[in-house]
């Protein structure tokens, strides 16, 4: 039995909480397609992310510091939170002011930085990965494999490896791109607890509104 959860422990991906800041191995830069967001949540909320008028398509969910297993959360840091106007600048990336917010808080005070240098960081690297075209062309739900979602990030990044992204599924939707970043934003092999794939042949993908 002792063995058995022991093996469980290993298995599983480990969030700690109230860590050092700046104490970290690597960043996960999370990109969430939002008309799929806006289907199985956001219009419930009557979130402003799915205003049809907004466009979005792959969002920055976050840029989350990772430990080679496990991540940290809910830093310590004497860094003061944002004004609600840096949160708004977010926006234009990140749907909204209050994911904005709470990336901060549970990720963003675990890198070290303040808030602006964090917002300023998260910015680059949304900036480095080029989102594939292909999906904003869409007229018309489609099913598809993940496994061609993670390929047409790679085909647009010649510079990923098949290891070092990983695409996320949520209620038979594509949900995420999950791409992991060295300290210095270049890419990198994730982590074994983060490499792990949607094994969906038929995952929905919505379009643009």
């Amino acid at each position: 039995m002792r063995a058995m959860i022991l093996w469980l422990m290993m298995a599983v991906p480990v969030a700690a909480e109230g860590e050092r800041a700046g104490e970290f191995d690597y960043f996960v830069l999370s990109l969430s397609w939002s008309p799929n967001w806006c289907a199985l949540e956001g219009d419930a909320r009557d979130s402003i992310q799915c205003d049809p008028g907004e466009d979005h398509g792959w969002i920055l969910h976050g840029l989350w510091p990772q430990f080679e297993r496990g991540y940290p959360s809910y830093c310590n840091t004497a860094a003061r939170n944002p004004s609600r106007a840096v949160t708004a600048q977010m926006s234009d990336i990140m749907g909204t002011p209050g994911l904005a917010f709470h990336q901060w808080k549970k990720h963003g005070r675990c890198t070290g930085l303040d808030a602006t240098d964090y917002y300023a960081l998260s910015r680059e690297a949304y900036g480095r990965i080029t989102r594939p075209e292909v999906f904003r062309k869409l007229a018309e739900p489609i099913r598809l494999p993940a496994s061609v979602v993670e390929e047409a990030f790679l085909r647009d990044n010649p510079g990923l490896s098949a290891d070092g992204i990983t695409i996320t599924c949520r209620n038979n939707h594509i949900q995420e791109a999950r791409i992991c970043l060295a300290r210095d934003l270049t890419p990198r092999r994730c982590g074994a607890d983060v490499l792990r794939d949607c094994t969906a042949t038929g995952a929905l993908f919505t379009p643009i509104r």
